[in-house]
């Protein structure tokens, strides 16, 4: 019979010491930067906010809904200073958007409402304020407010209050815009604003700020992204959507159709395009076959080649 050994390997002593350790894994250089980028956007913007609120929301009595409105309003039955007021509304507001928003987001929540707070009542205290013409307060305000805000979102933060409750409302029901949410959000604050400043106008200035936000909101937030979707039907489809890919370097989408009256089949022209861009393409159509029928609507957001990217935010 065969005899067999068992040899113990022996260890290697040409491979170095802690070769087999785990090693901590590089920071993503890109990833850092583009935090740091987006905490200098958000800090900016927060002060914009916290500007308007300051010189002309506050000293012309409009509350602009959300934690700002009752901010507002608390601020006029007890002196108690606008930015202090928000910075308590948030706290617990930030506690929920940390449950339902993530981390990320709401540690740049935390720095915006910061930001708010203390330039509010410290950074702008000795800055002079709008008393003129309320109607004027309520633009300047809901433009400079709008704008501030859109910057926030593209950054993926809040700017606090209601903005986190809007945010978690988005990301359940993304075809709801942002613009919209806070207006519906924004009722009941007006009809508190009437009651406690026993004005009226103190509610149509604040729907006047707060639409002007929106509207702002929605430009930013969605302007690069906003087009139209044409539907051309003609019988010189080939001629058409040469003219289209060669002249205004956009992509068709040719679909089979079929006339329910002539039975007859139909290629349909389908091509989505910027805004601004539609019009050279109707222009394109009408001097080649005057009698196409066009089908044009207003897509809220294109994303993919030729646009924006499809990214998830």
């Amino acid at each position: 019979m065969r005899k067999y050994t068992i040899t113990k390997k022996k260890k290697s002593r040409d491979k170095p010491v802690g070769a087999h350790s785990v090693r901590p894994k590089n920071k993503n250089p890109r990833a850092f930067t583009k935090w740091f980028v987006d905490l200098i956007i958000i800090i900016s913007a927060s002060a914009v906010y916290s500007y308007a609120l300051h010189a002309f929301i506050a000293p012309a009595d409009i509350a602009p809904g959300g934690v700002t409105g009752i901010a507002t309003i608390v601020n006029s039955l007890t002196d108690i200073p606008v930015g202090v007021l928000y910075g308590l509304f948030n706290l617990p507001l930030i506690i929920l958007g940390f449950i339902f928003l993530g981390k990320a987001m709401m540690v740049k929540t935390i720095i915006s409402v910061a930001v708010i707070t203390v330039a509010t009542d410290f950074l702008f205290a000795d800055f002079s304020v709008y008393t003129g013409d309320k109607m004027l307060a309520a633009l300047f305000g809901g433009v400079l407010f709008g704008a501030a805000m859109g910057i926030i979102y593209l950054r993926n933060g809040t700017s606090g209050g209601i903005d986190i409750v809007n945010r978690m409302i988005h990301k359940k029901l993304p075809f709801f815009s942002l613009g919209k949410i806070t207006l519906a959000a924004d009722a009941v604050v007006i009809s508190a604003s009437m009651a406690v400043f026993r004005s009226v106008e103190a509610g149509l200035f604040a729907i006047i700020a707060i639409f002007v936000s929106g509207r702002v909101i929605d430009t930013l937030f969605y302007g690069g992204l906003e087009g139209k979707l044409l539907l051309i039907f003609s019988d010189k489809y080939e001629e058409i959507t040469q003219k289209i890919i060669t002249e205004q370097h956009r992509g068709v989408t040719l679909l089979s159709g079929t006339g329910a009256y002539s039975g007859l089949e139909k290629k349909v022209i389908c091509c989505a395009v910027n805004k601004n861009q539609y019009v050279k393409i109707k222009r394109v159509v009408g001097e080649t076959d005057p009698a196409a029928f066009i089908v044009i609507t207003h897509a809220g957001e294109v994303l993919g080649e030729g646009f924006q990217p499809n990214r998830i935010s």
